[in-house]
């Protein structure tokens, strides 16, 4: 089996995005995912950080910046002290040119800058202004503090999430940020083909509880109907069953989803136990339901006694949805991962080994596929480019001695 693909970094690289400058005031995981979809088709991100760095530097693992570079990879930086007035007449510099600003303070904290959306687009009417925080602009709670684990469980997902026996279950990654991101991204396009139409620029803004809270359609209509509280199940589903995770003779897990008809019985004749078609316990979606316990001992009973490659290669064979629950070891010998480029490696100097595996290019595009075109950057790495183009040199020489232009060498120095 061929190995990961290895993909090298092509700064000629140019994608659909070509020509679109997004200037990224955000911090952590919304405003960086958003972000990081215009960037993967070549629009040209320029992330204006504090001296210290993005916040989501912070989350290294081995002393490696693991999360900045692979949600930063293809953007550029600048560092600017944004509590000094120089650094703000320096953002405002960058937006002129812009087609879009992003930024992630809570509420009011832009205003206080001097950046407010209406200061901005009197600089650039076609400028579209994204705005992300947890609560939204407005609202009794705009001014609590918003990190993606509070909506996560405010939304109500904690709370139908887990089993019903133990606590409600918070996602073990940044969903409520990622939702938020994804969104954003989409709503953005929405706004910058209205600005190109000629309709001028506009706000936009991004809560991270309603992106959330919209993809738990129906809880609150069947709450509405039943009146009652939707249980945890596990890795049950309320609406189908059989579906759950199924643990294997060898330790592994497998996860099941016959959710049709035609899908049970063949599950059922696939084990040997065609006689269930007829049971009047498993003969319809509903009854199974009712009856879901003694359904998933029959096929938990079946695929225990077989190792997990041997219950996908079986279930494969009869056209059962069924498939291994993976692991990060497992995916980087999966042979479907490695195949389609959903798993890559870039060269990365701080990696052992000198290769960093990351998500490929998603999803695909057959004409403009997107780009790799740099590697996240370091802090300030582009401050020359960036502001030497928007201020002159001179003028970053000079914001540079008042320390309101910092650079990577220069706080690496200072640590």
């Amino acid at each position: 089996m061929a190995g990961i693909h290895r993909k090298g970094f092509d700064p000629a690289a140019r994608g659909a995005m070509e020509g679109v400058r997004v200037v990224d005031l955000s911090r952590l995981v919304a405003g960086n995912v958003l972000t990081k979809v215009f960037s993967d088709h070549g629009a040209e991100v320029v992330k204006v950080e504090p001296p210290e760095g993005d916040t989501l530097r912070a989350w290294r693992v081995g002393g490696v910046e693991t999360s900045w570079k692979t949600i930063c990879r293809n953007k550029k930086s600048v560092a600017l002290d944004l509590k000094r007035p120089e650094g703000v007449a320096a953002v405002k510099a960058l937006v002129a040119g812009a087609a879009m600003f992003v930024e992630s303070f809570r509420p009011g904290v832009l205003e206080a800058m001097g950046l407010a959306p209406a200061e901005l687009l009197a600089i650039n009417p076609a400028l579209v202004v994204v705005r992300i925080s947890g609560w939204g602009q407005d609202g009794p709670y705009r001014h609590k503090p918003g990190f993606g684990t509070l909506v996560e469980g405010y939304s109500g997902f904690a709370a139908v999430n887990g089993f019903d026996d133990r606590e409600p279950v918070l996602p073990p990654m940044f969903m409520g940020d990622a939702y938020a991101g994804l969104y954003g991204a989409a709503v953005a396009m929405i706004a910058l083909r209205h600005a190109e139409a000629g309709g001028g620029g506009q706000v936009i803004d991004v809560s991270l509880f309603e992106p959330l809270f919209s993809v738990l359609e129906p809880q609150m209509a069947n709450w509405r109907i039943t009146g009652q509280r939707k249980p945890r199940p596990g890795s049950r589903s309320t609406n189908t069953s059989p579906r759950n995770a199924y643990r294997t003779s060898d330790g592994g897990w497998v996860c099941l989803s016959a959710s049709t008809q035609g899908m049970t019985e063949k599950l059922f004749r696939s084990i040997g136990r065609e006689d269930l078609i007829a049971d009047p316990r498993f003969a319809n979606n509903p009854a199974r339901l009712q009856h879901w316990q003694e359904l998933d001992a029959i096929i938990g009973g079946w695929i225990a006694g077989r190792t997990l490659a041997e219950n996908v290669a079986h279930f494969d064979r009869a056209g059962v949805t069924i498939g291994p629950i993976m692991d990060a070891p497992m995916l980087e010998q999966d042979p479907y991962a490695i195949e389609r480029e959903a798993l890559i490696e870039v060269p990365d100097e701080d990696m052992p080994g000198g290769w960093l595996p990351m998500h490929g290019l998603v999803p695909r595009l057959s004409a403009t596929p997107g780009v790799l075109a740099r590697p996240a950057p370091r802090i300030g790495e582009h401050n020359d480019e960036i502001l030497g183009a928007a201020l002159g040199a001179g003028e970053v020489a000079r914001l540079r001695g008042l320390g309101v232009v910092r650079d990577a060498a220069e706080r690496k120095a200072a640590e």
